[in-house]
């Protein structure tokens, strides 16, 4: 994406039958921007990011956030931090669309 711009972020949104849907809205250095896309039913693994924090912010629908052993209930406007090195991952459990945008930070790039 060109910058600076405007994105509206949902509409970049890509869902697949087969699995949950990512796209990367900017990436660099210093962060990663991205969108997890769920058909219903649909989740994503638990699993931990080494040297990384992430941050989930749901845009659109919801579904169960898991962190530290939990089940955390989580719907649109809702925020959840996953620190460096603590398993986390998504689930679907709604009838509905889930969109939920993964900001991580430091980025994936090379400097």
């Amino acid at each position: 994406m060109d910058h600076p711009t405007v994105i509206h972020a949902v509409d970049h949104a890509v869902f697949s039958p087969e699995k949950m849907g990512k796209t990367t809205l900017f990436s660099s250095r210093h962060v990663l921007v991205g969108l997890n896309a769920f058909e219903p039913g649909q989740a994503h693994a638990l699993h931990a990011h080494a040297g990384m924090d992430k941050v989930y912010h749901v845009l659109a629908g919801e579904g169960v956030f898991l962190l530290e052993g939990c089940e955390l209930p989580m719907r649109a406007g809702d925020l959840l931090v996953a620190p460096d090195g603590v398993p986390h991952g998504v689930r679907n459990t709604s009838q509905d669309r889930l969109v939920v945008m993964a900001v991580l930070a430091p980025g994936t790039h090379s400097k």
